[in-house]
């Protein structure tokens, strides 16, 4: 009666198992059913909104981008997509350095400012009142305002089509002293911010610690 008995539980387990792996993967198509297609497009949220430097003629010249983000670790690299026909890209191509000024909150006009006036026609710097220093390339304008500052060389540019991606080695990086914690970089100090369809938004609440988070799922290996 026992071996009846567990023969009948183990059958049981193996139709509800059954059972859930069916029900699992017909959800897992249903979700699949339930997506849209859109065009091919380069969709990609958030993206940081940074302030590109660049010396066009031995004057410093600023641009906005939001196509930016890091490249390599080891050695230290950033990239960034610029159009050809920018003045910025210009000066990058002219000295072959430039910088990514990682603005704050508290600078967002002028943010803006930089990505939707042109420096052939108007004084970028002058008008925002940005204070402008230069670090160990010596031709990559950095903004003081903004809390973190990227000296980079340009080790690769990449023609890709409506844009040029420039690949930079990171030469030195300098950081507003009230912006370090511990004397590390505290992106609560910094308040970066981020261009989202045609906004900027602020950094938001904390959901999960990473490298932590997932630890749970190795149970389902």
């Amino acid at each position: 009666m026992v071996a009846d008995l567990l023969t009948a539980l183990i059958e049981r387990a193996g139709r509800i198992s059954v059972s859930s792996h069916f029900f699992y993967r017909t959800n897992l198509k249903e979700s699949r059913l339930s997506k849209v297609k859109l065009n091919a497009q380069p969709l990609l949220y958030p993206t940081p909104a940074v302030i590109v430097g660049a010396n066009v003629g031995a004057k410093a010249n600023f641009m906005t981008a939001a196509w930016c983000g890091v490249a390599c670790s080891d050695p230290p690299m950033m990239s960034v997509a610029i159009r050809p026909t920018r003045r910025t890209y210009q000066g990058v191509r002219e000295n072959m350095t430039f910088s990514i000024n990682i603005a704050s909150t508290d600078i967002v006009r002028e943010t803006d400012y930089c990505g939707i006036r042109p420096g052939s026609e108007v004084d970028k710097a002058r008008v925002c009142g940005f204070k402008v220093f230069y670090g160990k390339s010596g031709t990559a304008p950095l903004i003081d305002q903004c809390p973190v500052n990227l000296d980079c060389k340009v080790i690769h540019i990449l023609d890709l089509g409506s844009h040029a991606l420039i690949v930079g080695k990171v030469e030195e990086v300098q950081v507003s002293e009230d912006c370090l914690t511990d004397g590390k970089p505290d992106v609560d100090k910094i308040r970066p911010f981020a261009f989202v369809s045609g906004h900027y938004r602020s950094m938001g609440e904390v959901v999960a610690k990473a490298f932590e988070a997932g630890q749970d799922l190795k149970v389902r290996e």
